[in-house]
């Protein structure tokens, strides 16, 4: 879904041919924002957990028809094409034969609502078959959420293709340079699918999918948007993406967005597993208080250090501001941070707490209750304990990181950081 949607964002500005052909644009400019795509993919997503895994054709069709048309009367103006326009007004819509690019672009929930490849052909095929009942609009829904289903489950890249040109025929031989220079602007199915699929085959990553999509011109935001969506379920979509996507689009779709990670489990699973073992951190810290003396504060470090060395996760609050606190921001997990921006003044940057003093201290939280203690910034992120360590050692602009700010908390200086960097390189040394 987020996926589906960033696609659809990022491309949006180079629809048309309006694009260089290139992969080297920056991500996000004045011009772009969310359009049909995102509203379709919204409501469709919407209808199908309304309806819950075991609704029947019509079930799905009903749900479907009524949802895209009521999104469709709070987004009119979101650049719906002709026959699909009608559709949405119409108080008995009917499908019409189209095979355009629409039914793939707005399936993306089916490839990850489902248990198994069959069920999540059926309902694609539902879903699209309410306008593009033509045998190519179906392909291409299924097409997709084949893909996405498969790349959810761990199938490998050559394993996704494989199934594809096996199942639906079509040509993914072809190397993006093959087709770059002849690729137009096109919205039909057979010749938007193969080329969103060979895009994500030759990515490295989820932003370099999208940037493969957008680099082939023609219906970019459609193209990147069915790109995006194969992406995510393969590669994963880094956290300061996602919050650049939320970012982007109302709360009404925010709503379904959460709404849809709740159904699926991604919230809690991806809470339970990154931010395990973090109650070390917080029992030593308790002890801390209630000793305050040197094997407390030494209990601290070496759990900290501990969670460090199991890639162990908190919480880190992010605002959207002007200037630039922290230009020289390069962490793998909040990649592309220095570009992606409203325009050249606006960025997402940490947020920081200020000590009585005033000084100024990045903070991270190592569980949920801590982070609700306060009223905090609405962009929340998962990072490594490694990486925000890192950040307040190495910036001048603040005097350290707080872990758990707003109740039992732990101050780590740059002193204290280097403390703890340095017993993980004794630990690691004493392992080797």
């Amino acid at each position: 879904m987020y996926g589906a949607i960033l696609g659809d964002i990022i491309g949006s500005p180079f629809e048309f041919d309006r694009g260089d052909k290139t992969k080297n644009f920056e991500l996000f400019t004045r011009g772009c924002g969310f359009t049909d795509d995102s509203v379709m993919t919204i409501a469709v997503a919407e209808a199908l957990i309304a309806v819950g895994p075991d609704a029947d054709e019509k079930e799905i069709e009903e749900a479907v028809i009524a949802n895209m048309q009521d999104w469709g009367k709070h987004y009119p103006h979101a650049g719906y094409g002709g026959s699909f326009r009608h559709w949405l007004k119409d108080r008995h819509p009917q499908p019409y034969g189209s095979y355009g690019n629409g039914s793939a672009m707005r399936v993306s929930a089916a490839g990850w609502l489902y248990s198994t490849i069959e069920r999540t052909r059926e309902v694609a095929r539902w879903t699209a078959a309410v306008t593009h009942n033509h045998p190519e609009g179906i392909k291409g829904a299924e097409a997709t959420a084949s893909c996405i289903f498969l790349a959810r489950n761990g199938a490998s890249k050559e394993e996704i293709g494989d199934y594809v040109k096996q199942e639906f025929h079509y040509d993914l031989n072809r190397t993006l340079d093959e087709i770059r220079p002849y690729y137009h602007h096109v919205e039909s199915c057979q010749q938007t699918v193969p080329e969103a699929i060979t895009a994500f085959l030759e990515a490295e990553d989820f932003e370099d999918a999208v940037r493969n999509a957008v680099s082939l011109g023609g219906d970019t935001d459609t193209l990147a948007a069915i790109t995006g969506s194969i992406a995510e379920a393969f590669f994963g979509i880094p956290a300061v993406l996602k919050a650049e996507c939320r970012n982007r689009i109302d709360p009404e779709m925010n709503r379904v967005l959460d709404a849809f990670d709740e159904v699926i489990g991604r919230n809690n699973l991806e809470a339970d597993e990154s931010l395990s073992g973090n109650d070390l951190i917080e029992n030593a810290i308790s002890n801390l208080y209630e000793n305050q003396n040197h094997e407390s504060f030494i209990d601290v470090i070496t759990t900290v250090c501990f969670r460090i060395m199991n890639d162990g996760q908190g919480w880190v609050p992010f605002v959207t501001v002007s200037g630039e606190m922290f230009p020289n921001l390069d962490v793998s997990t909040l990649q592309e941070g220095d570009r992606l921006t409203l325009d050249q003044e606006v960025r997402l940057r940490m947020d920081t707490v200020a000590a009585e003093d005033g000084i100024e201290w990045l903070y991270i939280f190592t569980n949920e209750e801590e982070s609700h203690k306060k009223p905090v910034p609405n962009v929340v992120m998962e990072i490594p304990f490694r990486q925000i360590l890192e950040i307040g050692l190495h910036n001048d602009k603040v005097a350290g990181v707080v872990i758990n700010p707003f109740g039992k908390y732990f101050k780590v200086d740059k002193k204290v950081i280097e403390c703890i960097f340095d017993a993980c390189r004794q630990n690691m040394e004493g392992e080797a």
